[in-house]
């Protein structure tokens, strides 16, 4: 049923990995087995999209089983739970994107309140189908934020699996957009608790996986150099 579609989406949007191994690690570095089982589920989302009869597929959904085995013992998470969220991933396996709208007045730039940590980021999201990237950072921003903007260039690309705190089960990239402010003043959308506008130097608490102090970094430096490349990973 498309209720159970939506509430797996859900559920995958928010699950974090949390335990020890993952909170110790290098920000460069996913735990071992997180990577062998994000590649041990992507091969067998790739295999079943291909897949050609019965005995295949088999094989492929117990690739899958067998990552969400590894995650459910190194997370303490539902092995049941973690099946269903990799079943929903229909095709051929690629990398989610995640959108981000870096709003400046004078230095200071937009943040939202998440409601689900109550820790802030850059308003933004995850990309929906259909969608052109610029259209979609400026909905992102105004239904978190409230101010209406538009697009101006790249501030980067960044790979979200590698920026430390918690880890999501799947690959995302980052994409980072600066935004000229056109109308509207700061205030909280259905997902936020506060939208405001901060000092860049000096950010309060920030969500790390939607946004860290690199990411601020970047922006900071674009504003000072007008003429700077977009940075990628």
């Amino acid at each position: 049923p498309i209720s159970d579609i939506r509430a797996t989406a859900v559920m995958s949007h928010e699950l974090r990995i949390t335990n020890h191994e993952s909170q110790t690690m290098s920000d460069s570095k996913a735990p071992q087995w997180l990577e062998w089982a994000r590649e041990i589920q992507a091969l067998s989302q790739i295999g079943l999209y291909f897949s050609q009869n019965e005995h295949e597929e088999a094989n492929y959904r117990r690739l899958q089983e067998i990552a969400a085995e590894m995650i459910a013992q190194n997370a303490g998470m539902s092995e049941s739970g973690l099946e269903r969220i990799f079943s929903a991933q229909p095709g051929y396996a690629t990398a989610k994107i995640d959108v981000r709208g870096a709003v400046v007045r004078d230095e200071h730039i937009l943040l939202v309140r998440e409601r689900i940590d109550g820790l802030w980021c850059m308003p933004g999201g995850w990309a929906d189908v259909g969608e052109i990237p610029s259209d979609m950072v400026k909905r992102e921003v105004l239904e978190e934020s409230g101010v209406e903007v538009r697009p101006t260039r790249i501030i980067g690309v960044f790979d979200a699996n590698r920026e430390g705190g918690h880890l999501e089960l799947f690959h995302a990239y980052k994409i980072v957009f600066l935004c000229e402010l056109l109308s509207g003043e700061p205030a909280p959308g259905t997902e936020t608790l506060d939208a405001a506008f901060h000092e860049l130097e000096d950010p309060p608490a920030l969500s790390p996986n939607r946004t860290n102090s690199r990411h601020l970094r970047e922006v900071l430096a674009h504003l000072r150099d007008p003429g700077r490349q977009a940075y990628f990973d």
